[in-house]
């Protein structure tokens, strides 16, 4: 009796996909070297653009048509441009197809001179170097992925869309609006920062609201006339310990007061303080009964003659676990499972350009890039011995989500 006939797997399965990005792998360690090496602080735009010129090229090659979007400044200061790409796959959306977009940041928080200070290195197979995680490691995987794709000819979608932000790194204050702009036009979004360090992918980062608290008072001297005095100070103290008290009273909301300023000399009553605060909170409800918790505290009158001012600075949307979400981690991990990697999903308190993404009601999922951590430090790293499994997971997830049955 013959043996039976192995049937030959789909262009787009993980384990097909899997020699693609292996044979990719050497000069994946090569860009990356060449990427690592360029200082993309979020407030070097010379730099940013740089590695946003590196990958508007490598986009284009894979048949992308790319647009560079100048932003205005940023707190006052100039940033990057924003690498936007596109490209039309075979399945149209009236047939199915679905519109997935691809996120990286171009910027890292590093300043100018830190590439030369800490070159790209290799200890085994663990990478180091300023950004090597995030997100460069991700952005290039990303790239690696795309490239896959290309030469499996799997285009079984509707659009590839990828972005990359310059901005990342300080919130995305000029991006944000080419982010959410974009996010209307796609079905679901795929988030390239580094997994964690356990391999996890991430499926829900906090929203964060920013406030600038400030607090009237009335100056006096304080050895002569300090009953003629309002003292903003202790009304900001209050307040402080007031807010702090907050953390605890509704699941997965913090609260932190970082900053409290006031006054000019011990012998004049304090006539203004400020307190920065922010909360953080897994879902836009714990959000919003914070923010209504926060204004009820301020408008209370601890020291008479005070009075206090609150004042939004930002409010970034959280990245919220949904059933949508869950649905792309099962394709996740389906995928995972024929590479022999298996994974769960986290938290983070964390937020980043899927939060944008996420709020203006995209599925999204987060942590496609390879394995690493320290991200922010001199110890930054990535594991690139995981590389290649972790790119071929990637471009698997795009053909699973490629199709409105998925």
């Amino acid at each position: 009796m013959s043996a039976p006939t192995r049937q030959p797997r789909p262009a787009g399965a993980a384990a097909a996909l899997l020699p693609l990005a292996q044979a990719r792998y050497p000069q994946y360690l090569a860009d990356l070297a060449e990427l690592v090496a360029v200082d993309s602080g979020s407030y070097s735009p010379g730099g940013v653009n740089r590695v946003g010129d590196w990958v508007a090229v490598r986009l284009r090659t894979l048949g992308f048509t790319v647009e560079r979007i100048v932003l205005p400044l940023a707190h006052g200061r100039p940033v990057g441009d924003v690498v936007l790409a596109r490209r039309t796959g075979a399945l149209p959306a009236e047939a199915g197809g679905r519109r997935i977009l691809l996120v990286a940041h171009l910027d890292t928080v590093f300043e100018d001179g830190t590439a030369a200070q800490r070159p790209f290195h290799l200890d085994g197979a663990i990478g180091h170097g300023p950004g090597v995680s995030d997100d460069k490691g991700g952005l290039l995987a990303g790239l690696c992925a795309l490239e896959v794709l290309a030469r499996a000819a799997a285009d079984q979608y509707a659009e590839l869309v990828f972005l990359a932000t310059p901005d990342e790194e300080i919130g995305s204050p000029a991006s944000r609006p080419v982010t959410e702009s974009v996010a209307q036009d796609v079905d679901c979004a795929l988030v390239l920062e580094c997994a964690r360090e356990n391999g996890d992918l991430v499926i829900a980062r906090k929203g964060i609201a920013d406030y600038l608290i400030t607090l009237h008072g009335r100056a006096a001297h304080s050895g002569i006339e300090p009953e003629r005095g309002a003292n903003a100070a202790l009304a900001a103290a209050h307040l402080l310990v007031d807010l702090q008290a907050l953390n605890g009273r509704w699941e997965g909301v913090t609260v932190n007061v970082g900053v409290i300023r006031g006054g000019t000399r011990a012998n004049i009553v304090c006539p203004e303080a400020e307190l920065r605060a922010e909360v953080r909170a897994t879902t836009l409800a714990g959000l919003q009964l914070a923010d209504a918790a926060v204004q009820a505290l301020a408008a209370r009158r601890t020291v008479e003659g005070t009075r206090a001012h609150v004042e939004l600075l930002d409010l970034c949307p959280p990245m919220e676990d949904s059933p949508a979400s869950r649905r792309m981690l099962a394709h996740a991990q389906a995928a995972g499972a024929e590479l022999g990697l298996g994974f769960a999903a986290a938290a983070t308190g964390g937020a980043g350009d899927g939060n944008l993404v996420s709020g203006s009601g995209v599925p999204t999922l987060d942590g496609l890039g390879p394995v690493g951590g320290a991200d922010h430090t001199p110890q930054e790293w990535l594991d690139t011995a995981t590389v290649p499994a972790r790119v071929a997971l990637l471009a698997a997830l795009i053909t699973r989500l490629g199709s409105a049955g998925s």
